[in-house]
């Protein structure tokens, strides 16, 4: 009860987004899907107080504990498909668990253009993943939401709900129709962990693709539910360790000087 506005608040964004429901339209040979969760997201911003004043500081800090609380039932969420889906993941063919090395691409490439751009320890939780769910749960978890990291990966997850569908489902598009890639493979890629991105990609291939739209589906959902599952581990294993060694070897190239103080590896 001590969060009854909070809660007021997120009911009514939710029943909103979803009476609106999913928005499909074509750019060129592109298809764009908006989901329920990118208007919640937009609503949820102009709530704030530099803009329509529904919410206060107090309530933004209030919701923002929250967050783990939410993440954490979604973790469990993730965990109760491994047993009843194993013998589809098992099924699917190497290829879908071999392709989650790809996420380490966010690393190389994401690590050194945070560092050229200024940002310091944001750099570890905006480039260590595409900063979905599982991966806020893990830097909450690990570093805080109110860190320097925190902050990296929640605005790393802001932008990618809110443009990361658009891009998926115009990059899908293109890469259908200029790439010499099966749409298999392009439904495989699609499925980074994000139901809206995925969604998005999907739905792009498979009006490119009529023939095939049950099985592109049926590939981006085991890809994505993939990298829901082993791609939370693979950042716990791999991405992270490696993030913090990258960073402070590229930290060490642009400044001359080993990272200290709040800039130092924790």
């Amino acid at each position: 009860m001590k969060n009854i506005k909070v809660h007021a608040i997120v009911l009514a964004l939710i029943i909103i987004a979803e009476m609106i429901g999913n928005v499909s339209f074509k750019i060129g040979v592109g298809t764009i899907v908006l989901l329920p969760m990118l208007y919640a997201l937009i609503m949820g911003i102009f709530m704030a107080p530099k803009f329509l004043k529904v919410v206060n500081q107090k309530d933004m800090l209030d919701a923002s504990s929250l967050i783990g609380i939410t993440l954490m039932l979604l973790m469990a969420r993730y965990g109760t498909l491994v047993g009843p889906t194993l013998p589809k993941i098992l099924a699917a063919s190497p290829a879908l668990i071999l392709q989650e090395f790809g996420n380490l691409g966010t690393v190389f490439i994401g690590v050194p253009v945070a560092i050229y751009l200024g940002l310091k320890r944001e750099t570890i939780g905006a480039a260590h993943s595409i900063a979905r769910e599982p991966n806020v749960a893990l830097i909450g978890e690990r570093y805080g939401l109110d860190s320097a990291e925190g902050r990296g990966v929640m605005g790393v997850y802001i932008a990618g709900t809110v443009f990361g569908t658009i891009f998926f489902g115009v990059m899908a598009s293109f890469a259908a129709a200029y790439l010499p890639f099966h749409p298999y493979a392009l439904a495989m890629a699609a499925g980074v962990g994000s139901a809206s991105m995925m969604t998005a990609a999907v739905g792009s291939l498979s009006v490119m693709y009529p023939q095939m739209a049950d099985q592109i589906a049926a590939f981006g959902a085991a890809s994505n539910m993939l990298s829901g599952l082993d791609g939370l581990y693979m950042c716990i294993w791999m991405a992270l360790p490696l993030t913090e060694w990258l960073y402070k070897k590229i930290y060490r190239l642009k400044y001359g000087v080993e990272p200290t103080g709040k800039d130092a590896a924790k």
